[in-house]
């Protein structure tokens, strides 16, 4: 996993669900101030809800702290607009089918379920400051309590 002090390469392009509409553009064009960036696997499934509910909760705290959220799974954008809808999140939620944003964070880990090994993204939240330079992170996000973990770690770093 990438450390503290240092800048990912973020320049690839990614599918972005944005106020109600989904758009193309580099993933980098999101990190235009303080930004949180929160990675689960896939919507509609029970830790990953639990771990954007959360996020959602506190989304307002979050936002009073200077921090924009952004969300990033492998769901597709079509997937991301019927999941805001249904939950009435108005963060950020990247389509990133293809862990891009893992692979630049080095946060690509073997994971098993039921028996049957296989790589995906680390469940884990990044703080960017506005030049693209990790200033903060959770490499273990505790679904039930990541609001609470973010605000905790913007209060780190302040």
């Amino acid at each position: 996993m990438l450390t503290i002090g240092k800048k990912p390469k973020l320049s690839f392009k990614i599918d972005a669900f944005i106020d109600g509409k989904a758009v193309k553009l580099p993933f980098s064009d999101l990190i235009d101030g303080p930004t949180l960036v929160s990675v689960y696997m896939r919507n509609n499934t029970s830790s990953c809800d639990k771990q954007t509910a959360e996020l959602d909760k506190n989304h307002k705290y979050i936002d009073k702290q200077g921090f924009k959220t952004v969300v990033v799974s492998r769901d597709t954008c079509a997937s991301h607009a019927k999941y805001a809808a249904k939950h009435g999140f108005d963060f950020t939620l990247v389509s990133d089918p293809e862990d891009l944003f893992s692979k630049a964070m080095d946060a690509v880990v073997e994971k098993s379920m039921y028996g049957k090994k296989y790589f995906g993204p680390s469940r884990a939240a990044y703080l960017f400051d506005g030049n693209g330079k990790l200033i903060g992170l959770i490499p273990k996000v505790e679904a039930a309590e990541h609001g609470q973990q973010v605000l905790d770690a913007i209060k780190a770093i302040k």
